[in-house]
């Protein structure tokens, strides 16, 4: 077990930031839109994860905005169209539409609209979604997106349709290729696939920030605080989950941001087997029980196992925030 000086020295490393979120603006339909995001430059898509791809696409729509002198707007869909075609085929999100607009803002986008996906909305020909949307209620000057971009119904528009409509209404398009990382296309998939396997590494890198999940704080077993180390137990979460194991991250309140140990995943030891997200906030001490938390995840520490007895698992969980402390003062 680390010593009482270990200890002084890991608490006076704890990170203990002011949230600073820039103000986002999320627009919730797609009739009678403000005249502030209309006549600039948009660029449709789901934008999950916010990668590094999306940040190329982002660049060139402010470019664009510059350009024509409007704003830089980003069209996205929420839900997911395809939790309404596709509910049993649909993979959990990577992001929440609140944290997806806060990171667009971050990367310079003026305007986020998310439409409410319904059927109607899923049933406008590609032509239909081009006159009523983009050049009807939008007015877009530019276009700005990927190559594999699709729109209207069955995803009949593609972006030779879509260069084809725009030249019509004397609109401009940019068709951005894809930004590669370690030989491959970075894309959500991709990103969805390193978080499910834990390599939060590997999808921090194609990530604009650190994944980040959100949870409301629940009563768990107390285990945490009756080892010494109070834990806060989330519970709700409605993105994707990494893999089972323990993180270093950065835990996120209203009141600022705490270096974080995160066990995800059951507790064997004490013959426990139900998947859980505890984390422990170094230097906050306080219950949270049903404040609305945020984790960042920075990198995975290790597997879970099972400890021969309580003295064991307290020694490793000790070491782990001191791994945990060590990752988060590095950033």
């Amino acid at each position: 077990m680390a010593r009482e000086t270990d200890w002084l020295t890991i608490e006076s490393l704890a990170l203990h930031w002011s949230v600073v979120k820039l103000p986002v603006s999320i627009i919730r339909q797609a009739e009678h839109l403000p005249p502030e995001v209309c006549g600039g430059a948009v660029s449709i898509g789901n934008f999950d994860g916010v990668h590094r791809g999306h940040a190329r696409i982002i660049t060139r729509l402010i470019e664009r905005a510059r350009d024509v002198g409007g704003p830089a707007v980003v069209l996205t869909f929420e839900p997911h169209p395809a939790r309404l075609l596709r509910p049993e085929a649909v993979p959990p999100p990577l992001t929440w539409v609140e944290r997806k607009a806060e990171l667009l803002a971050e990367l310079g986008v003026d305007r986020v609209i998310a439409l409410p996906t319904n059927i109607e909305l899923l049933s406008l020909t590609a032509r239909q979604f081009f006159d009523r949307i983009i050049a009807g209620e939008l007015r877009a000057r530019a276009l700005v997106e990927g190559p594999n971009f699709y729109f209207g119904h069955n995803r009949e528009g593609d972006v030779q349709v879509l260069r084809s409509f725009a030249s019509q209404a004397a609109m401009t398009v940019d068709v951005v290729p894809p930004m590669d990382a370690g030989g491959a296309m970075i894309s959500s998939s991709r990103i969805r696939e390193s978080i499910a396997e834990g390599d939060v590494d590997a999808a921090r890198a194609m990530l604009t920030a650190p994944y980040r999940i959100r949870g409301l704080v629940t009563h768990g077993a107390g285990r945490g605080r009756s080892l010494g180390f109070p834990t806060a137990n989330l519970d709700g979460i409605d993105t994707l989950l990494p893999a089972h194991g323990v993180y270093a991250g950065v835990a996120r309140l209203a009141g600022g941001s705490w270096a974080t140990a995160v066990n995800l995943g059951p507790n064997p030891t004490f013959g426990e087997h139900a998947t859980k997200v505890e984390a422990h906030l170094v230097g906050r001490d306080e219950p949270l029980y049903g404040e609305v938390l945020e984790i960042d995840f920075l990198s995975r520490l290790r597997s879970i196992r099972t400890f021969d007895n309580a003295v064991a698992l307290q020694q490793q969980v000790a070491s782990d925030i001191e791994a945990a402390v060590l990752v988060a003062s590095k950033q």
